[in-house]
């Protein structure tokens, strides 16, 4: 008995030493760089107490608003959201090495994104591809990814064609995301300016993309999808749409790639009025399955939405003010407790807490003063 005691302590440890409790997160930041920002920002969340550390440029680029990071966490890639790149009509992609013992950037080299204005990047789950939407160019394309970290040329793009209801915002395509589902099987390129999820069959060792059949799903017209979230199970996935001011619920088969629609449900508070100045910008789910959340701009909040995970459906849960103007995208850490949110209008990132039960969210008190702020991505911190 004792010796079994004896073991079951020496495996409980050995665990334990495999699995150190984080502390630290890096948080890099992407920003338009129109005025006082260089680049992207670089931070650390302490996950006890939801602190930020002064804000320090990881790495000067222009116009890095959205990145991702690569499954390793040893490259960071950023858009550079642009209407030229070495004399061509199409903006650029960037690839960066993270400094270990500081989350530093080195630049590695930037490649050509397909199309004018890349809004939103994802890197596959074996770090093989990038995928890379384009939002003023309304094409979509997939960049290898070297053993180095850096980017090769675009080995598939695909233009999108077409137009929606809205003739001022809808004129023709405007890829706003791309994401891929759990299996890493399909990729789903939220359209705004079609009101399409346009969904293709993703071969990650050729790097391309091709129309799935159906070849894409859709949302209301006029309604203008922008991003994309799979839930924690796999068996749903939600879009929120940006001029519609509604979140989108689909079940999803992995099996086909196909979306159906459940309900869509919308993201103001009941009563109010859409008004020119609102639109929606990121969706989530929380890590446990429970909550999905939805960034407001005009009304400069967070909706809130408890999450069925049987069926899918979404109900209104609140909506917290974000303490500044144009929330754009935000981010949840791995461990569900804190939610980071940019304020891209009034340059600063603003903390919340979590309640695990409810959902709601509460302000932590810390703010972050960072320029024009996008994108909120998450590194583990070096430990000594």
């Amino acid at each position: 008995m004792l010796l079994a005691a004896t073991l079951l302590l020496c495996l409980a440890a050995a665990r334990g030493a495999e699995e150190p409790k984080m502390e630290k997160l890096r948080v890099y930041i992407g920003t338009y760089t129109w005025k006082e920002s260089k680049g992207i920002y670089l931070m650390e969340l302490d996950l006890a107490t939801g602190k930020l550390s002064a804000p320090e440029l990881a790495a000067e680029a222009t116009n890095p608003t959205f990145l991702a990071i690569h499954p390793s966490r040893r490259f960071l890639y950023a858009v550079g959201e642009i209407g030229k790149f070495q004399g061509r009509s199409t903006g650029s992609v960037s690839a960066f090495a993270i400094a270990p013992d500081t989350g530093k950037l080195t630049p590695l080299n930037s490649q050509p994104s397909g199309g004018t204005g890349p809004c939103h990047v994802t890197v596959d789950k074996q770090g093989k591809n990038l995928l890379v939407a384009n939002y003023s160019g309304g094409s979509v394309a997939v960049l290898p990814i070297a053993e180095d970290g850096s980017l090769k040329e675009p080995s598939c793009t695909i233009q999108h064609k077409g137009t929606g209801p809205n003739k001022s915002r809808q004129e023709g395509p405007h890829a706003h995301s791309i994401n891929l589902d759990p299996a890493g099987r399909f990729a789903f390129a939220a359209d705004l300016g079609l009101d399409k999820l346009l969904i293709y069959r993703f071969d990650p060792a050729k790097g391309t993309l091709t129309p799935n059949d159906p070849p894409f799903a859709s949302v209301a017209p006029g309604a203008g999808p922008r991003h994309f979230a799979f839930h924690p199970n796999g068996r749903f996935a939600y879009a929120i749409n940006e001029m519609g001011m509604t979140v989108t619920a689909f079940a999803y088969d992995a099996e086909r790639g196909t979306l159906k629609e459940l309900q869509t449900v919308r993201t103001l508070p009941e009563g109010r009025e859409t008004t020119p100045a609102d639109s929606t910008a990121e969706v989530v789910v929380h890590p446990s399955g429970k909550f999905l959340y939805g960034s407001n701009r005009g009304h400069d909040s967070i909706a809130i939405f408890a999450l069925d995970p049987e069926t899918g459906k979404l109900t209104p849960a609140g909506h917290e003010p974000t303490q500044g103007k144009a929330p754009r995208n935000f981010a949840i850490e791995p461990s569900g407790t804190w939610l980071l949110a940019a304020n891209q209008n009034s340059a600063s990132v603003v903390v919340f807490r979590i309640d695990p039960k409810t959902g709601a969210l509460t302000p932590a008190g810390v703010k972050a003063d960072i320029p024009a702020p996008v994108c909120v991505r998450f590194v583990p911190a070096a430990t000594e």
